[in-house]
């Protein structure tokens, strides 16, 4: 059903969002499958605001990984409280693995690909529960379960269809295996590992609407307690998101986000490390580098025991109209995008080439940097379809400032504004 009110249309009752996942991500490659999201809007009093959300992801990546995603938001179910629950398995055969601590780790862009490589296969389960305080002031409370299997690289996998000069050959180790035989990765971890517990925390959150805010601050932090995984660790997230009008009536707005990701003490396996955790309806993002944190920066280029990232972006709504009773916005936006690692993982057992841990490897590589970690940095420009202000296809195209974070622009596809 609809309504018009205004200039636009006022949605109630299901919309239903099938469509072909077709997208790409400079790290993982095209994406290929399909895409299902249910939207209820309910009698459409609170427009853009939903009754409940299902998203269903089945896509595989032409660079190796596969995506099953399931993801059911709802705020009516339970007087009062917000139920997100999610559950992610993701297949990736060739998972981005650059070292730990920034710049620490020297990239070379000319090794082929696989080096900087590993087999990184994640399912995760998450169901968080969201209930007002007073105001714009929430709590957050949540049970999460992850389970991570790894190893080294399938050669014959990553060498399938491609030329003889491109071949990497068996003989040859990665990056991962360097840290295993080194030591910076410990046995207990090397392999992946179970881990479950719970997350705590605080919300604010005043924005005008979530898929496409024009103003309002969004800000939260969290604990993470899992004292019974296999790998025992304590981790804490904090975040502020603000939106700020510069043109009425969503035409120009400036947003901006910071985000640090920390941990208690000092250990926490490898594998947990590399991810934004969120609270609500998001599921944790890959990162720090990448199209959820940097764009333009390798993925899980910045890797430590404490990271944090910021965003400054200008979004422009230049046209806005309705459209086969579908209210639809078309926007571009610039941002930078900049990461970095503020406490490290202890990696003195390293040497500094490839060499020194196997002498026999085919070519010698540079592993050590020759600079201290500082900001990982980025800018670029993007555009945005906005369908009733919850379905947002997006583009972005990200250039680093350094070549140790990437040899070329990176371009990405996908849904929705980072933040």
């Amino acid at each position: 059903m609809i309504a018009q009110k205004g200039d636009g249309i006022v949605k109630s009752g299901l919309s239903l969002g099938p469509f072909p996942a077709l997208a790409y991500d400079a790290d993982k490659g095209f994406q290929l499958g399909g895409v299902l999201m249910l939207f209820d809007y309910g009698t459409g009093e609170n427009y853009p605001a939903l009754d409940s959300k299902l998203y269903t992801e089945l896509s595989f990546f032409t660079k190796g990984s596969k995506m099953i995603q399931l993801r059911y938001d709802n705020s009516k179910l339970i007087p009062g409280v917000r139920i997100c629950t999610n559950f992610r398995a993701n297949i990736d055969k060739a998972f981005n693995f650059y070292g730990f601590n920034g710049y620490e780790m020297n990239f070379d862009a000319s090794q082929l690909n696989p080096f900087y490589r590993y087999s990184h296969y994640e399912y995760l389960f998450k169901s968080d529960f969201i209930g007002r305080l007073r105001g714009a002031l929430c709590w957050e409370a949540g049970i999460y379960a992850s389970y991570y299997r790894l190893g080294s690289i399938d050669y014959a996998n990553v060498n399938k269809g491609k030329d003889t000069s491109e071949i990497f050959p068996e003989t040859m180790p990665t990056l991962y295996d360097a840290y295993k035989a080194s030591g910076v990765i410990s046995e207990a971890d090397a392999d992946g590992g179970f881990s479950s517990g719970l997350r705590l925390g605080l919300l604010y959150d005043t924005r005008d609407k979530e898929g496409a805010p024009s103003r309002g601050i969004w800000a939260e932090g969290h604990v993470l307690l899992a004292p019974f995984s296999e790998t025992p660790f304590y981790r804490y997230s904090l975040t502020w998101r603000h939106y700020l009008p510069m043109i009425p009536d969503d035409v120009l707005t400036f947003a901006y986000r910071f985000n640090y990701e920390g941990t208690f003490g000092s250990r926490a396996p490898f594998y947990v490390l590399p991810y934004m955790t969120f609270m609500g309806q998001r599921t944790d993002l890959e990162g720090m580098g990448g199209c959820d944190t940097a764009r333009g920066v390798l993925r899980a280029r910045v890797v430590g025991l404490d990271m944090g990232c910021a965003t400054a972006e200008l979004r422009w709504r230049f046209a806005s109209f309705t459209l086969w009773n579908q209210n639809i916005a078309l926007g571009a936006n610039l941002f930078t995008d900049a990461t970095r690692v503020f406490r490290g993982l202890d990696i003195s057992s390293l040497p500094g080439t490839l060499r020194e841990v196997f002498p026999s490897a085919d070519a010698d590589v540079k592993l050590l940097g020759s600079s201290h970690e500082r900001l990982h940095s980025t800018v670029g420009t993007g555009a945005r379809l906005i369908i009733n202000e919850n379905l947002i296809v997006a583009g972005d195209l990200g250039f680093p400032l350094n070549k140790q974070d990437g040899d070329a622009p990176a371009l990405y596809l996908g849904l929705d504004y980072l933040f």
